[in-house]
């Protein structure tokens, strides 16, 4: 989030084909729950091309890459590395040690796709689990970045959007970012 050091999400792989939907989901995620970036594999570029889209319709500010060997981006990356698995300590036992940690520098989130190489749970800081039981990788994502966050991500304003959407008790409404906000109960 915008005056933090950065928060990034790093797809550690991406199965073309049976992970498209996932990888898109991600990235989306951690743009809408506070996250500064995305890295991607090099071959999900059509979900890359997505969360673009998305970012250019509905703000940002948020940058999504591709990197050729994300291996490399966990190695060398210069401040925190939590990589989120079901193996890892649970997540309520280092909330606070992580946001501690992320005080004073950029935190990556890992996370996997296929069978993840046991270096990565070498080189992260802190391996990390949402209920230590399987489910989505996406769902451990968006618990991890509101407990890291503590709920604040849930209030961001968004720069640069060209459309917004309006909170509604029934139905959908989509509107242009210059149409001035209405009180949907009195319509």
């Amino acid at each position: 989030m915008q005056g933090e050091p950065e928060v990034a999400v790093l797809r550690l792989a991406h199965r073309p084909g049976r992970d498209d939907r996932m990888t898109t989901h991600v990235g989306l995620t951690a743009r809408a729950l506070g996250a500064d970036r995305v890295v991607y594999p090099d071959n999900a570029d059509q979900s890359r091309q997505t969360v673009a889209d998305i970012t250019g319709r509905f703000g940002g500010p948020f940058e999504v890459e591709l990197t050729d060997s994300p291996a490399a981006t966990v190695r060398h990356w210069d401040g925190v590395v939590v990589h989120l698995t079901m193996y890892g300590e649970r997540v309520q036992d280092v909330e606070t040690e992580i946001r501690e940690a992320r005080a004073d520098a950029p935190l990556l989130v890992v996370v996997g796709s296929e069978k993840v190489p046991f270096d990565v749970y070498e080189h992260a800081d802190y391996n990390v689990a949402v209920t230590n039981q399987p489910h989505s990788e996406v769902a451990g994502l968006a618990v991890f970045l509101d407990r890291l966050f503590g709920g604040r991500e849930l209030d961001r304003e968004w720069e640069d959007a060209d459309r917004r959407v309006v909170p509604k008790e029934t139905g959908k409404r989509v509107v242009p970012t210059d149409e001035p906000a209405t009180d949907e109960r009195a319509e």
